[in-house]
Parts: C-alpha cells; sequence; structure tokens
C-alpha cells in the first residue's frame, strides 16, 4: 500500500507586518508549519531584532536561508550590477530561489500575508508542487485587524518603523523612498556608508550604478539635497492627508490627477521582500 505523500506547511516571513501578523494568526492553527527566512545578510539590525520577537511568540525556530551565501557573492557574480527595479536579481538569487530550494519536490502550501484591501498578487510559484494561499484575503482581514493582531499578541509592529522606514528588506533597498534614505543616514549612518560604498566602478567590467534613480548617495546626502527632500516628503503627506479627508472631491478631479507626476512614496516595492 502506497504511503500518501505529507504536505509541508510554509510560511515565508520577511520582517515585514503582514507576514509576522500571518505567522501569529496561523500559530494555533496550522501546528505543523515552517517558519523561514531568506536573509540577504544585508538586513537592518531591527529586523533580526523583529524576528526573534516573533520566534519567541511563535514557540519556534524560525529557519534562515541563505546561511553560506549572501548579497556580496551574487553582486560579484553579477558583475557589480546593482539591483533595480528593472534588474531584480537579488529577488531571484536570494528570496525566491532559496525558498525553491527549500521545497524541493515536496508538495508544499505556501502561505501568503496578503490582506483582503489590497489589489494585488503576491508571489507564485511556477512549480506545479508549490500552491499559494492567502487566509487574510479568505476570512477578509484587512489593515487594521493586521494592526489589531499585533498589537494584541504583544509582539507590535516592526521597529524599524518608530524612524520612519516603511518597508522590510535590505537596508539599501532600491524601493526606498528617497526620505528612507535619509532617515537611514540619520538613524543608521554606518549602513548609509556601506550602502554608498556599492556606488563606484566594479574594477573587473567598468560598471557603475546607483540604488536611487537619478542620483547617488552622496549627491543624496548634501545638506541642501536633504532639507528639500524633507520638504517635498512633507508637503506629499499633507496633500495626501486632503485626499483622504475629502476622497469624493478626489473622485470629482480624478482625471486630473492622474495626470500628475506620481509620488514616489507610492512605489509598493517588492512584495516578496515585504509581505
Amino acid at each position: 500500500m502506497a504511503t500518501e505523500k505529507q504536505v509541508r506547511h510554509i510560511l515565508s516571513l520577511s520582517g515585514g507586518k503582514d507576514s509576522a501578523a500571518l505567522a501569529l494568526y496561523m500559530r494555533d492553527r496550522i501546528p505543523n508549519m515552517e517558519y523561514i527566512f531568506s536573509d540577504t545578510r544585508k538586513e537592518l539590525p531591527e529586523t533580526y531584532e523583529y524576528l526573534e520577537r516573533i520566534s519567541s511568540y511563535l514557540g519556534k525556530e524560525v529557519i534562515r536561508l541563505n546561511a553560506d551565501v549572501g548579497f556580496d557573492h551574487w553582486y560579484e557574480m553579477y558583475g557589480g550590477m546593482i539591483p533595480s527595479n528593472h534588474r531584480r536579481w537579488c529577488t531571484r538569487a536570494l528570496k525566491l530561489k532559496p525558498f525553491e530550494q527549500h521545497c524541493g519536490d515536496d508538495e508544499v502550501v505556501n502561505y501568503v500575508g496578503l490582506r483582503a484591501d489590497e489589489e494585488r498578487s503576491g508571489y507564485i510559484s511556477h512549480k506545479s508542487n508549490i500552491k499559494a494561499v492567502y487566509p487574510f484575503k479568505e476570512d477578509g482581514l484587512i489593515l487594521r485587524d493586521i494592526e489589531d493582531i499585533l498589537k494584541t499578541s504583544g509582539v507590535g509592529m516592526p521597529p524599524y518603523t518608530k524612524w520612519g522606514r516603511t518597508r522590510s528588506g535590505c537596508y539599501f533597498c532600491f524601493y526606498q523612498q528617497k526620505i528612507e534614505w535619509v532617515r537611514l543616514k540619520e538613524t543608521h549612518p554606518d549602513l548609509y556608508e556601506k550602502a554608498k560604498a556599492y556606488e563606484k566602478p566594479f574594477e573587473p567590467t567598468g560598471n557603475f550604478f546607483t540604488w536611487s534613480q537619478g542620483e547617488s548617495l552622496e549627491e543624496l546626502e548634501q545638506p541642501a539635497r536633504v532639507e528639500q527632500i524633507k520638504r517635498e516628503h512633507v508637503i506629499r503627506v499633507h496633500r495626501k492627508a486632503a485626499r483622504k479627508e475629502n476622497s469624493t472631491l478626489m473622485e470629482v478631479f480624478s482625471q486630473s490627477e492622474q495626470a500628475e507626476e506620481p509620488d514616489e512614496d507610492d512605489d509598493q516595492g517588492c512584495l516578496v521582500c515585504q509581505l
């Protein structure tokens, strides 16, 4: 008699609020859940702190992938090419590939932290043995519910949100807003300098890339530029608040609003890293 193949249940933590809340939400629903984290070795220190906090609540180890190979290995392999939204080799090499290798050929249910109030799709594997499920969407949980889960558990929001970082991921993530680069420099000047060190010609090829679109970190950190970024960020925050308070008016003028330049703050970034 053939033995039925066991299904593995895997939840990938990113260090962000949604995957954290999903882990807490599923803890007692799927006792044999595997919790994993793809470690690029370039994470914020607050991310590692948050993972320890989550692990303590779960009463389970969070398995770290990429234990032997990190970002710098692949940076060399890709000829000094800094990742961008058009060349996201970091996602493929450091997030997707390790996850699929960890799954192997086993039947896997992959739990993804997309909420019911989000109109976007998460990572979908091309491997037929990996099936993605979305418990928050299925159960109708929205942002307010996720915040309640984190608050009630005592785990709380990711600690990097205290200084204005809005997303998980590497400290030099190219999806960062300009204001987040400024806040990184103010909060972790050592990490800012490490990120800046990548912005130099790669000796074997002469390639030169920047993290932030349109300017180098050396240009971005100039006092006049920092003040400009801060002013523009305040204007955007006030503008968004006004739109939220008067959604009816926003709908009336939606056509003209769409003609505006998109805010850099609206960039949702890489879902694999953030969820």
